[in-house]
């Protein structure tokens, strides 16, 4: 039965959702599952995670119970199934009592597949003995890092999923999640009872994301300019209060931004009200506090701007997450204030509990780390979470475009440090990061007076510096591993045994320039003919409203830019655009295509081969990993041989091929490929376009590797670059 399954699961991607090949690590989780095994995945935001439990639901019989932690985006999980023909359906407080029961029968009857339910109605006694009658052969648990403690999002009646286990004994399970550290990965499998689970890990990296940190100033103003420029775009704006947000909202309403807000303090109608007109594109912009946004699948947000510090870098990584889910470029931007950290930790600490008040604390100061950190932020990011990034510079974060100044900060360093051993000297007792700056501006307050601190020999020795500017330096030490931050609720700053060498010895020590006001980072999109893609906007518009669902649950925007570049004519060519599965193409196929073919009645066809290949123009230098993987290949090593001795992938191997054979390196390919296997792919490419590996892929009934087709179009010219931001103008 199971080698039955594994060979229909590329004709279901295919069918169901439009897709001929797997994301990583998509296929291993399903064929686990239809194994009947527990699986923890851990794959970021876009990356496919509701696919892994969906098409298992499809290819065998029985009910897949999903558990998703917000009622409110269930009805848009289950409207975009069953635009793929899917059976599904939720339970949920929304529905009215007849159409309760409508689908209690139907679920009776084995009329559906998939059955989302929010954590607490599934634990109710009576539901759990339905669920047993419904024959489940699958339970997903989504947002699974909401059952820790340790995770950005704790949800108490997620513990309730503990018991489980015990109640549904043969029922394999599986915990999903896009953020989550070891700890919270340990927590989630120790909690849900799991039985020997595999545990999947995908890259963190959002290759199609740019990440910047900005200086806040004049926020309001900041906001409008950086939302006007991209008028046309969807965007989510966080921020950290209820009022906040309505502020937010009103001053971009009042500049005539089609923007609303979303928070807590709103009913539940205004909430399901304006989550919905940001979903179907009559809004523009949604403002919003961390309650919006988990598990939303709209597909085309364009930007995520944190008006606020968020309280985690787990928090932060999933809320930039909700950008940029069909893989086109797409911005990150935080307004970064010190004092928003010293406001968050004043909030941390009126918590009773110690154990959370501990946990705020770090979570608080790993998210200012990476706001002051002058390193590569993807990089910053990648390793939080335990995943190392390997090349010298992403090209898409402010740190590796426009690098941040550096000054000699060894007299700085050797006043801060000796402020901190004088204070302990003298009151034998460590103090906090303000007091110390205290101390060192020359500040007249009762702790300094009470202590006697004005006849320390480094009180105000940096009044040449502002109060902001020492506690920035002060910061970058304990980053540097010159200082120490303890633990705890009132935290005080200690000087490390590095420090104590860097004391001692006078050693020159260069310091950063804190974050400041940046420039706009411009962004690279799929060339296509924009007059055709605008009428295939208004029509998938009006498809959707006629059917009441988001716009992106007819076609998604990357979807549209592949039709205004490859003009399908008919259904064979229609199908080759992602997304596209057998509901689609019998629904909007030849509708889609009638909208082309008038377009082209009264407008030329335009090519787009030579835009494609031509448009960046900044070619990054080739980092020392790319190199070392091109060495290894001249010198005779096959692409397996590199990926096993390097510890990669074989794609992340190809990858480094193509960039390098697209910064000029020559390259053999005949080493790669056959003479005959070049021609083949030669006359695929011929056939779908240069542009269009999918198609080709596909053409070639999936021969051929992604990497390797794609070392082909570099060295024949052909590959886009990678996405880069390098041209700048202000913000």
């Amino acid at each position: 039965m199971l080698t039955t399954q594994k060979t229909l699961l590329l004709p279901a991607l295919k069918q169901y959702f439009g897709f001929t090949s797997f994301r990583p690590l998509q296929q291993e989780i399903i064929r686990d599952a239809l194994a009947g095994r527990d699986v923890v995945a851990l794959l970021p935001t876009g990356g496919g995670k509701s696919l892994c439990f969906q098409l298992p639901a499809v290819i065998r019989p029985g009910l897949t119970v999903v558990v998703s932690p917000l009622i409110a985006l269930m009805k848009d999980q289950v409207d975009a199934l069953r635009a793929n023909g899917i059976a599904a359906t939720f339970l949920n407080s929304s529905l009215e009592p007849d159409e309760a029961r409508t689908r209690l029968r139907d679920l009776h009857n084995g009329r559906y597949c998939l059955l989302y339910v929010a954590p607490e109605r599934l634990m109710l006694p009576g539901f759990l003995d339905n669920v047993r009658s419904w024959n489940p052969t699958l339970i997903a648990i989504d947002e699974a890092h909401c059952i820790s403690e340790w995770g950005h999002d704790f949800r108490p009646e997620y513990r309730q999923l503990s018991q489980l286990r015990g109640l549904f004994p043969t029922v394999p399970i599986m915990a999903l999640t896009a953020t989550a550290t070891e700890r919270v990965r340990d927590d989630i499998a120790t909690l849900l009872r799991l039985r020997n689970p595999a545990k999947y890990i995908a890259s963190f990296n959002r290759h199609n994301l740019s990440y910047r940190v900005v200086g806040k100033s004049k926020a309001p103003d900041q906001t409008l300019a950086f939302v006007r420029e991209r008028q046309r775009e969807s965007g989510i704006i966080y921020c950290a209060s209820r009022s906040t947000t309505e502020r937010v909202a009103d001053n971009l309403i009042r500049a005539g931004i089609r923007a609303k807000p979303y928070h807590a303090g709103l009913t539940s109608e205004e909430r399901t009200k304006n989550q919905d007109l940001f979903l179907r594109d009559e809004v523009q912009v949604m403002c919003a506090t961390i309650a919006f946004g988990m598990g939303i699948n709209k597909s085309n947000v364009r930007y995520v701007l944190h008006y606020d510090l968020p309280k985690s870098v787990e928090g932060y990584y999933q809320e930039t997450g909700r950008a940029g889910r069909d893989g086109l470029p797409s911005e990150c931007l935080m307004l970064y204030n010190p004092a928003d950290a010293v406001k968050q930790k004043q909030f941390i600490n009126e918590k009773p509990d110690a154990q959370e008040r501990d946990i705020a604390n770090w979570q608080l100061h790993q998210i200012v780390q990476y706001a002051e950190s002058a390193e590569c932020r993807r990089a910053s990011m990648l390793n939080y979470f335990g995943e190392t990034y390997v090349d010298n510079t992403c090209n898409g974060c402010d740190n590796c475009l426009t690098p941040r100044a550096t000054f000699d900060g060894t007299i700085e360093v050797q006043k801060f440090l000796s402020c901190i051993y004088r204070i302990r000297e003298k009151s034998t007792v460590s103090v906090g990061l303000a007091h110390v700056v205290e101390v060192l501006t020359g500040a007249d307050t009762e702790k300094i007076r009470s202590w006697d601190h004005k006849s320390l020999s480094t009180y105000a020795i940096g009044k040449e510096r502002t109060r902001g500017e020492w506690s920035a330096i002060g910061r970058e030490l304990i980053r540097l591993g010159y200082v120490r931050l303890t633990d705890g609720q009132y935290s005080v700053v200690e000087i490390t045994d590095k420090g104590q060498m860097l004391l001692r010895q006078r050693m020159p020590v260069t310091l950063t320039v804190p974050v400041a006001a940046t420039p706009k980072a411009e962004r690279d999109v799929p060339a296509c003919n924009d007059e055709l893609l605008e009428a295939l906007r208004h029509l998938r518009k009006r498809l959707a409203d006629e059917r009441g669902v988001p716009a992106y649950v007819v076609f998604s925007d990357a979807a549209l830019r592949q039709m205004a570049q490859e003009y399908p004519a008919n259904e064979q060519e229609f199908a080759r655009i992602s997304g596209v599965g057998q509901q689609k193409l019998r629904e909007f196929g030849a509708v889609f295509m009638g909208e082309i073919a008038l377009h082209l009645q009264t407008h030329p066809r335009k090519a787009f081969t030579q835009e494609l290949t031509a448009k960046p123009t900044a070619i990054k230098p080739i980092g020392d990993s790319v190199l070392e993987t091109l060495r290894r290949f001249r010198a005779g090593e096959t692409v397996e041989q590199i990926a096993q001795a390097r510890g990669f992938v074989t794609s992340t191997i190809y990858g480094h091929l193509s960039e390098a054979i697209a910064n000029g390196e020559s390259f053999d390919l005949d080493r790669l490929l056959t003479a005959e296997q070049q021609a083949r792919i030669a006359n695929a490419f011929q056939q779908t376009g240069w542009s269009n590996i999918v198609g080709a892929r596909e053409a070639l009934e999936g021969e051929f590797e992604y990497g390797q087709l794609r070392v082909y179009r570099a060295v024949h010219g052909q590959e886009p670059h990678m996405q880069r931001w390098g041209k700048q103008v202000s913000l």
